[in-house]
């Protein structure tokens, strides 16, 4: 990403917003489709965007892979996995070994 100025921007929706950066994410758009409830409402929006976009949606798709390979997803942090570590082991599922 590169930084610069904020520039002002209207997302397809119309919102308008601020950004110093290349990325194309609407904050009042990210905002509306943030899940009310679940482990999804608990991370972050990057977080929630790097499970998302790899098809991660539940807790049972979430369990099927390991650690590391979900801190490999762009957005991702380490930050997130104690979040998702007891989301899991609240419903008797834990990463993959």
């Amino acid at each position: 990403m590169t930084t610069s100025e904020k520039s002002l921007r209207t997302c397809r929706k119309g919102h308008q917003y601020y950004k110093s950066t290349d990325c194309p994410t609407c904050p009042t758009c990210e905002q509306e489709r943030k899940p009310e409830s679940g482990f999804l409402s608990q991370l972050s929006a990057p977080a929630r965007r790097a499970l998302e976009n790899n098809g991660v949606t539940t807790l049972e798709q979430l369990s099927q892979y390991r650690e590391v390979e979900i801190l490999k997803f762009h957005g991702m942090g380490p930050g997130s996995m104690p979040k998702l570590r007891a989301a899991l082991e609240a419903v008797g599922l834990s990463f993959k070994q």
